[in-house]
C-alpha cells in the first residue's frame, strides 16, 4: 500500500501543468538583432535611397541625417557638442576595434572584461596588437571586476553592460575628467536605454542592432577632442587596415563624421535607423527609451521575486543588473532541462532566441531594450512557469 500510494505521489508531480492560454503578440526577445519598434512595418522604408550611391547627395543626406538624429538624441542627455559621432563598417566590433587598433600604443592599458565580448577586446590586445604594459581586470559571467582598482592614468577599455552576463557597471561608475589616459567605452547594449557619463568617456561605440532595434553590420563611433588629438599626434607601429583608418594626412578625416563612410553602407539599412530613430523623439526621446527598458526590467524584477526556482545571474544587487539584456539563471534545473524550456517556448512560438549565450552559463537571456512592449514580457511569464514545470516534470 506504500508503494502504491509513492508512485501516485510521483505521478502527480509528474502531471504536466496547465498551458496559458495567451500568448505575446510578439515573440521576439532576442539581445541582437533586437525586435523591431513597436508598429513597425517595411513600409516605414519606401523612402530609402535604394540603387544610390552613398556619395550622392541623397545619400549623403541620409547618413548625415543618421549622425544628427543620433546626436539630437544624445545631447540633451549630456553629450558634448564637439564630440564627433561617425558610422563605420562591422557593427559595434568594428568600431571598438577601429578605436583599439588606431588610439592604443602609447600609454598603458587596462582593459575590463566580465564577459565574452570585453574579453574579446583584451585578447585583441595582448595577442593582435601585442601590447607590452597591459592590465587585465576581469569577473565571471554575472560579477564585476574592482572598478575602483582601475588606473586612470592607463588608457582604460571597458564594455559598460555585459550583452551576454547580463551586468552592467553602476551609475556611480564616472571616469574621472581630469584622466590622464583615454576611456573606451563599448556601449553596444547601453546606448539608448541607460543614462551614461558621456563627457567622461572619450570613445563611445554602439550598433543599430540593439536597443533600437536596427538592422546589424553598421556600428556607431563617438569621439572625444582628446580621442581626435591623440589621432593627430601618434601613428600606430602596425599595420593599419583601410577600414581602421580615420586620418588623413595627419588630421582626422572629419568627412567620416559628416556621413562619407569608408566604406559602402545600407541605404536600406540606413533607412531603418532614421524610422527608429524618429520613433525615439516619438515617445519621449532619450529619456522615454530609458523609462521603458526600466519599466520592462521591472516586470522581470516582479516575476523572480515571487518565483523562487529562478534569479538573476547578476545576483540581488539592482544597481550592476543589466535592464536591456537580463539574464537569469534555473535554481533547480540542469543544462539540459534549461535547453528544454527554451525548446518548449520556441515551439510554442512565445520567446525566441532566449536561451543564453553559448559560453555564459546554463540560463536565460531576455531583452527587456526599449523596443520591447511590456505587456509581451507579462503575457511571456505564465508561459515560463509552464516550461519550467513541464521540464522538471520529464
Amino acid at each position: 500500500m506504500l508503494s502504491r500510494n509513492a508512485g501516485r505521489a510521483a505521478r502527480f508531480v509528474r502531471s504536466k501543468s496547465t498551458m496559458p492560454a495567451v500568448k505575446p503578440a510578439n515573440p521576439q526577445f532576442s539581445s541582437g538583432p533586437c525586435t523591431k519598434r513597436p508598429g513597425y512595418t517595411i513600409a516605414a522604408l519606401s523612402d530609402a535611397a535604394l540603387g544610390r550611391s552613398h556619395r550622392a547627395k541623397v545619400g549623403k543626406a541620409k547618413l548625415g541625417g543618421a549622425i544628427q538624429g543620433t546626436r539630437d538624441l544624445l545631447e540633451p542627455m549630456g553629450l558634448p557638442k564637439d564630440y564627433h559621432i561617425g558610422i563605420v563598417a562591422g557593427s559595434d566590433t568594428g568600431a571598438v576595434e577601429m578605436a583599439m587598433w588606431g588610439l592604443l600604443g602609447p600609454k598603458p592599458v587596462t582593459v575590463v572584461h566580465f564577459e565574452n565580448f570585453g574579453g574579446d577586446w583584451y585578447t585583441d590586445a595582448a595577442k593582435q596588437l601585442k601590447l607590452k604594459d597591459l592590465i587585465e581586470l576581469k569577473a565571471d559571467y554575472g560579477k564585476l571586476p574592482d572598478l575602483k582598482s582601475i588606473d586612470f592614468s592607463t588608457d582604460v577599455v571597458f564594455t559598460y553592460n555585459g550583452t551576454t552576463s547580463g551586468v552592467r557597471v553602476p551609475p556611480s561608475f564616472v571616469p574621472p575628467a581630469n584622466r590622464e589616459g583615454l576611456v573606451i567605452c563599448d556601449a553596444t547594449s547601453a546606448v539608448f536605454a541607460m543614462d551614461m557619463p558621456w563627457a567622461n568617456l572619450d570613445v563611445i561605440t554602439f550598433s543599430w542592432q540593439k536597443c533600437l532595434g536596427g538592422e546589424g553590420a553598421h556600428g556607431m563611433l563617438i569621439l572625444s577632442p582628446r580621442a581626435v588629438a591623440r589621432l593627430e599626434s601618434y601613428t600606430p607601429p602596425w599595420p593599419m587596415p583601410k577600414l581602421f583608418r580615420m586620418t588623413k594626412k595627419g588630421k582626422l578625416d572629419v568627412e567620416i563624421f559628416s556621413g562619407a563612410t569608408i566604406n559602402t553602407p545600407s541605404l536600406l539599412a540606413t533607412e531603418d535607423y532614421l524610422d527608429a530613430l524618429k520613433w525615439a523623439k516619438s515617445i519621449g526621446g532619450y529619456k522615454g527609451l530609458v523609462d521603458k527598458a526600466n519599466a520592462n526590467l521591472a516586470v522581470l524584477e516582479k516575476f523572480v521575486a515571487e518565483n523562487d526556482w529562478i534569479e538573476f545571474l547578476s545576483g540581488d544587487d539592482k544597481s550592476v543588473r543589466s535592464n536591456t539584456s537580463v539574464c537569469l539563471k534555473v535554481k533547480d534545473l540542469d543544462a539540459d532541462g534549461v535547453k528544454k524550456m527554451a525548446a518548449l517556448l520556441e515551439k510554442q512560438n512565445v520567446a525566441l532566441d532566449v536561451g543564453a549565450y553559448r559560453s555564459a552559463p546554463p540560463g536565460f537571456r531576455i531583452w527587456c531594450g526599449p523596443t520591447v512592449e511590456a505587456a509581451d514580457l507579462q503575457k511571456l511569464l505564465p508561459w515560463m512557469t509552464w516550461a519550467h514545470d513541464e521540464a522538471k516534470a520529464a
